[in-house]
Parts: structure tokens; sequence; C-alpha cells
């Protein structure tokens, strides 16, 4: 028997592989994809198993992870369940954890009950930082999930990064601040370092610098618990350059363009989660 199945190894199904096989045993993990050179390249990085279909992915493992986009989550279920019926019969005692945006934990389990099926479901909404240890995480669960269960699942996800359970109403607003920050982020480092290397930096250290500036800065909110507007005042000397620059930034509306950033980003979820 399988721990956990992967069907579908893109960008962030593949991040979570890379970091469950740093947790457990990869032997323990397949995944299937239609992309086989993305498989290939999974399995040669991280020791994981390949399966051909998705029905020979699913049928022996315990956990069975959705990492399909939200337009295809009910197809796929659907065409698994024969393979969870296989399952069934060998004892295997399943759980189903979907990563995509906006498909409650009802909507999850109505293509299983309608055979039968009353399983354990997840919801998580991860990141792509996950793959180097550094991601954010969050799930929640239906009725049939046992705190066991979490726990278990978070020591499974446990080199992905921080991992938190929450309700069901936290994931659905929650999931744009996490799920989309890492590219918002990234359109930040980009483009301080455009401005470095407009001062002169030569680009590969104008992004090694932003970058771990940005980096170094979460740090800060994480480890001191202190509100990052206090740390914000406490870089601004009086007359000084960064407050010129925050100035600078506070006249391009930033603030309001990354709170609309993420407050669209949560509508574009809702929106998913209806079709």
């Amino acid at each position: 028997m399988k721990k956990i199945a992967f069907i579908g190894a893109g960008n962030m199904g593949g991040a979570l592989v890379m970091g469950i096989c740093k947790a457990i045993d990869p032997q323990q993990v397949v995944i299937f994809d239609l992309n086989t050179d993305r498989t290939a390249f999974l399995a040669e990085k991280t020791g994981c198993t390949v399966a051909q279909t998705a029905h020979a992915a699913c049928v022996d493992s315990e956990y069975i992870v959705l990492a399909v986009k939200p337009q295809q989550l009910r197809n796929v279920q659907a065409l698994l369940i024969p393979a969870m019926k296989e399952a069934k019969e060998k004892g295997i005692n399943q759980k189903i954890l979907s990563i995509a945006a906006g498909i409650t934990l009802e909507s999850l389990s109505e293509i299983p009950l309608q055979y039968g099926f009353e399983l354990p479901v997840f919801r998580m909404l991860p990141n792509t930082p996950s793959e180097i240890g550094e991601g954010l995480n969050i799930y929640a669960e239906n009725v049939l999930a046992t705190d066991e269960m979490c726990a278990e699942l978070e020591n499974m996800f446990a080199q992905c990064g921080l991992t938190e359970r929450v309700t069901e109403q936290i994931i659905d607003v929650a999931s744009a601040v996490s799920g989309c920050t890492p590219a918002f982020a990234y359109m930040f480092i980009d483009a301080l370092a455009d401005g470095a290397v407009r001062c002169g930096v030569p680009r590969d250290k104008a992004i090694k610098y932003a970058a771990q500036a940005v980096k170094g800065a979460a740090a800060m909110v994480l480890e001191t618990g202190r509100h990052p507007d206090a740390l914000k005042d406490a870089v601004c000397s009086p007359g000084g350059s960064t407050i010129v620059g925050v100035a600078t930034l506070e006249n391009a509306a930033f603030r309001r363009a990354a709170a609309n950033a993420v407050f669209y980003a949560n509508e574009k979820n809702i929106e998913l989660g209806k079709k």
C-alpha cells in the first residue's frame, strides 16, 4: 500500500511532492500526470513512484491528493470511483485531499456520496514555496476527519513549511493571500531589482539583494511579532532615503493596489467554486 497519491503533478502538486518526499519514504508517494516529462523529472528528483494511470495511482493509496484545476475536479473524481471501490474491497480506508481553490468540502463529498462513499475529506490551499520547505499550507476538514488524521496530515506536510488547520470559512477568504502572495512578491522583487539596476547595480546582484531584503523583512514580522507598520517606522529615519521611498510608493497607491490584488483574487476563487 502507498501512503499518498497525487493526481496532478504541475507546479503546485510538484512542489508538494518535493516537500512530502522529505518527510516520508519517497517510495510511499505515487504520482500521476498526463505530462510524463513532469512525472519523470519528479521521480528522478525525489525517488517517488510514477503510475501509468490515475487508477493505478489511487487503488493502493491511503490518501488521494487531487492536484488539478477546479474546472477539472468533478470529472477527475468521477473517473477515480472504480479505483476507490477496489481500494475499499482491499480494506484501505481512503482520505481525499483537494488543493483546488473555491471547491467546498460539501462539494468535494458529493460525487463519492453518490456511489456510497462517506470519506474523510480535506481542503488545502498551499503555495509553491512548499518545494523548498518555506510554504504556507492552510487546510480544513469535514466531520469524518479525526484529530489523529489531521495530525498525520500535518506530519506528512511538515517539510513543506507552515501547515495550519483552520475553519473552512477562514480557508475560503485566506486562500487569496496565502496562495497568490508568492506571485505578488516575485513582482515586487523584480521591480526592486529594476530600480537597483537603474542605479547601477548588476542584474544578478540586484535580484539577490532585493530577494534577501524581502526575505529578511518577512522573517522580522514572523519572529518578532511586531506590526509591519511599526517595523517600517523603525527603518524610516527623519529626512532619510527610506521615508522618501515609502512616500513614493504611497503616491503610487502601493497599499491600495496590494490590498485590491488580494480582494479580487478572492473574488475569482469564489467564482471558480461556483463552476
